[in-house]
This record gives C-alpha cells, structure tokens and sequence, in this order.
C-alpha cells in the first residue's frame, strides 16, 4: 500500500517529467543579433501568429531603431526553418549595411505565414473579391481551394497594424512615424506587401516587393487578376510625395512570368508621378524564384528604403 507522502512525490516526479518534455518552441538563431520569439501573438482579427523580433548586435532601447516588417518570418534567418534550407540572410545583410553606415539603424519584425492559409493570408482580398466568378474558381484551383472563401489578407493587415505595430513600439525603442516604418515580402509576399502600403498609407512609408507574384496564378496566359491589382492601385496608390516602392523580378522560372505585368504597374505608376526619387524596379538576369536569388540582391531594397 503507498503511503500519503510516497503517493505526493510520485505526483510531483510526474509533473516534474511532464515539464521537462513539454514542446518549447524553438528559436531561428541569427549569424548577428538576436531574435525574441512570439510562439502565439493573440489576435483579435487572425488566428495567433508567430513572430520574430530581431534586434542587431549592440542594440540600445535608449536610440530610435526605423522597423522593417516582413513577410514569410520563418524564411530569414535561420535556414533550418525552410522547407529548402535556404533564407533571407536578412540578419547577414542588414548587420552589414549598418555597419559600413549605408543605413539608419533598423529593427526587423519577422511575420512567419499560416502554412496551409498562406494564400488566403497574402492575397490581397479586395482585387480577389472584384474578381469574376470563373477566375476565382481558376484561382481556386490553382491553389488547391486554399482561397475558397477564406481569403482573408484585410484582417492579416489588420492585426499587423492594430495588434503588432503598436506591441513594437511600445516594447521596443521605435521611430514610429510612417517615414520610418516599411513592409516588405517576395513572392505574394510581394502582393500582401503592395497591399500594405495602399490599403495603409498612413502607417507604410516604403515597401520592397521581390518577384511579386502579379499573374496571380501559374500562368501568365489570363491576366483578370493583374487587371484587377491594377484597377485597384490606379485608385489606392499612396502619394509619391512621401512613399518610396521598390519592386523586382528575375527571369528564370516562375519569374518569368512578371516582366509584362510589372511593365504594366510601371506605367502606372509613372502616370501616378513617381520617379528615380520614390520607385526602383529593376530586372536581374538569371535569377530564378527562390531564397538565394532574393539574398543576393536584398541589399539593394534595404539601401533604396533604408538608405542614409
């Protein structure tokens, strides 16, 4: 028979077990800096979200740090997150483009996607929603049904700028105007990141948009969404006068797909009034849709956005 006090410490014994083998979620680690990991980020428009803060090397809450907000968090800067093994490099890049002062001291707000809900959580929601019902079945398709009715990038913005942004600035030492606040993403990470800065002028004053995925699908023989994106920033387009836009793409593989409609949002947005001061696009020969081609020219976005 067990005694009262053999049965308390095996209780305990158990607990302790428990504990010790619990999941504890594991941290990227940065070649320079330091990451402070958010497993679970409440929300009250998304479900919670995994967030990555990296702060640089010397970082000092007595100095304003600009924030860059980016897309697909869990991509970089530790490539053992990655399905492919392969990152940004952004902690490499940004460490060293502040240490030869080419830019203003930055913080970097990694958002990881929803895995399975990436599509609906990028794809910009009101050009989806202008969309004729046989394009959105195509568009359906193409994405395995993720969008069917669940595209819900309005409320992914939402919890970035009613829930993230004002944790940041109240946590760490931030400028907080929209001169220094930026998004930035590849991919449709590149179209959430567009979006961002149309749908929140006030909060966005730069974004950089690698290889954005303006076909919308796999193809670029149907250009419904492209018209649609376009109908839509010809009436959302933030003012030349304060924001600054970059975009890029390569011409290998799924990127090239995007020479034409990026041709047509460079129009756009030269009728807008954007010039060599506030807008870059830039072609780069070779580079296909993957990590390693968007680590070889991220300097060139943070130095345009950034830049002293």
């Amino acid at each position: 028979m067990i005694r009262l006090h053999h049965l308390v410490l095996l209780l305990i014994a158990i607990a302790i077990l428990t504990a010790c083998h619990r999941e504890v979620p594991r941290v990227a680690q940065p070649a320079y800096g330091r990451i402070i990991h958010i497993d679970n980020f409440p929300s009250t428009y998304v479900d919670s979200v995994q967030v990555d803060i990296w702060l640089p090397d010397g970082y000092d809450n007595t100095k304003p740090y600009a924030v860059l907000y980016m897309q697909d968090g869990q991509a970089l800067f530790d490539p053992s997150f990655q399905w492919n093994n392969y990152e940004f490099g952004v902690d490499e890049t940004i460490s060293a483009l502040m240490l030869s002062n080419e830019i203003h001291p930055t913080i970097v707000v990694g958002i990881w996607n929803m895995t399975y809900k990436r599509c609906a959580q990028y794809f910009p929601q009101k050009p989806y929603e202008s969309l004729p019902a046989p394009m959105v079945d195509s568009l359906n398709v193409t994405f395995t049904q993720q969008l069917a009715d669940s595209v819900f990038s309005d409320a992914y913005l939402k919890f970035i700028v009613r829930d993230l942004k004002p944790f940041v600035d109240d946590e760490y030492s931030t400028l907080t105007d929209k001169a220094n606040t930026f998004v930035a993403g590849s991919s449709m990470g590149g179209l959430i990141s567009m979006y961002a800065i149309c749908e929140y002028p006030e909060i966005f004053g730069g974004a950089a948009c690698l290889s954005t995925h303006w076909v919308g699908t796999l193809t670029s023989e149907n250009t419904e969404f492209t018209d649609a994106y376009v109908r839509y920033m010809a009436q959302e387009m933030p003012s030349p006068k304060d924001h600054k836009l970059y975009f890029d793409y390569g011409t290998v593989g799924l990127d090239s797909l995007y020479e034409h409609s990026q041709m047509r949002v460079d129009s756009l947005l030269n009728a807008s009034g954007y010039d060599s001061r506030n807008w870059v696009t830039q072609k780069f020969e070779g580079h296909d849709h993957h990590e390693r081609s968007w680590r070889e020219r991220l300097h060139i976005p943070l130095k345009f956005l950034l830049g002293k």
